[in-house]
């Protein structure tokens, strides 16, 4: 694993010559040794269309390239940091909580239609997230930032999980999203919670969830 959990907002990343890395700008906080930081134009390993689906989405998070030989301590707002390890399969995640990762991995956009179909649209509108998410494919590790600290929740065939949207970080495996309501007759009496949507996980693998319902 390249990242070194320096305490629950700092990471610290191993770069050796020939391997790249990327991160999103302004995350370095210090290095030591031979270590560059250039402005990536190519959209990490997505190539060129990965960069144009990425602003098309208004997902164009500015990152840097990073490479040489040393080490790179990251962090950014404050934030909390989760380092997510991947053996092959996909990480979905919003562009903006990407703090660094792997420079192997393949990065692309995914339109969320096509994860729940309209409520996959409605969901973007309601969570003020954008319709379209990155995916993260590969073996290798991935920092993500979130607010208030962590936690992975398992998702089995039979047994979803249900998710306050404003809360969702990110998630991995043959998973499926669809957003339902949870309107009760507190909500209509002016006593619930605000939280009227939830967002449904099924299938297999698992989703984040940071402790606290504020946006980055």
């Amino acid at each position: 694993m390249p990242f070194r959990e320096i305490n629950s907002k700092m990471v610290e990343a191993t770069v050796v010559p020939g391997q790249k890395m990327f991160s999103q700008r302004g995350a370095m906080l210090a290095y030591r040794g031979e270590v560059s930081f250039t402005p990536n134009i190519q959209g990490g390993q997505g190539g060129v269309m990965s960069m144009i689906g990425r602003r098309v989405a208004n997902e164009a998070t500015p990152l840097m390239t990073v490479e040489g030989s040393g080490t790179v301590m990251f962090g950014h707002g404050g934030h909390h940091i989760q380092v997510i390890d991947l053996a092959g399969d996909t990480l979905y995640v919003e562009a903006d909580r990407l703090l660094a990762f792997d420079g192997s991995l393949q990065q692309g956009t995914m339109f969320m239609g096509s994860q729940g179909g309209v409520m996959g649209m409605v969901r973007g509108q309601v969570t003020g997230q954008g319709l379209f998410t990155t995916t993260l494919k590969g073996h290798g590790a991935v920092a993500v930032m979130a607010h208030g600290g962590v936690i992975e929740l398992p998702i089995a065939p039979g047994r979803p999980v249900h998710v306050d949207p404003q809360a969702y970080v990110a998630h991995h495996g043959d998973v499926r999203n669809k957003l339902s309501t949870a309107l009760g007759w507190r909500d209509m009496v002016g006593r619930g919670s605000g939280e009227a949507f939830q967002l449904e996980l099924s299938g297999s693998g698992a989703v984040y969830v940071q402790a606290s319902e504020e946006k980055l």
